[in-house]
């Protein structure tokens, strides 16, 4: 079964189209790097897949439901991973997970399991605004996988982490994690190496969808001219 299937997927703002027809499948298992240059409509695609845009035209289905519509049955099975980290800046990193916890009924032995994995167990009851970048990015990667989610939606997900930093996670939210993954990112040939698929998009439109091999050696510098 398809863990996302998009049928001439459609989305505008206003007059400007943002998304235009847009089709392909990615099976369990696989990933998705979704690359092109700002405003070609990464993050609108990523919205879409997470229900929080309504398509105009075309069809949506994740992991085998149909969007908007079923949105209910998919929110609980997706992990979005987004620039904001979605967390309180007053709150203590293991406030906010038991938050999150309590919201998907996940029990508590799960936040210090997360910390421990992204070594911020010794910082977990320091407040958010306290902490670093890198450090507040782990605390998101945190959120996002708490309630073990089948689908990753993850948006620049190494964003302000260092070359030590993103070999902890790497295990998590990486391509060893197993994990159905879509990730947007501004580093073309990093998210190569993790895909089993490549979107490339220019102003909403798809430029090229293929695998990491079939791409020709100047593919992705022509997709940011």
């Amino acid at each position: 079964m398809s863990a996302v299937a998009l049928r001439a997927l459609t989305r505008r703002y206003g007059e400007r189209t943002a998304l235009a027809e847009l089709t392909l499948s990615l099976e369990t298992g696989q990933t998705l790097a979704v690359l092109g240059p700002n405003g070609a409509g990464k993050t609108t695609l990523l919205r879409l897949l997470a229900t929080l845009l309504r398509p105009h035209d075309g069809e949506l289905e994740v992991l085998g439901h149909r969007l908007p519509a079923d949105g209910w049955l998919v929110r609980g099975r997706l992990g979005l991973l987004a620039h904001e980290p979605m967390l309180y800046r007053e709150l203590t990193v293991r406030e906010n997970l038991r938050l999150q916890a309590k919201l998907h009924g996940v029990a508590p032995a799960r936040i210090e399991e997360l910390l421990a994995a992204v070594a911020l167990d010794r910082r977990g009851n320091e407040p958010l605004r306290t902490l670093s970048r890198g450090l507040v990015q782990r605390a998101a990667i945190c959120r996002t996988l708490l309630h073990e989610p089948e689908l990753l939606l993850l948006d620049e997900p190494y964003a302000n982490l260092d070359p030590a930093a993103r070999q902890i996670v790497e295990p998590l939210i990486g391509r060893s994690s197993g994990r159905t993954r879509v990730i947007v990112s501004h580093d073309p040939q990093a998210a190569v190496n993790e895909a089993d698929l490549v979107l490339g998009l220019s102003r909403g439109r798809s430029v090229f969808i293929a695998a990491p091999a079939e791409l020709d050696d100047g593919a992705l510098a022509r997709l940011y001219e």
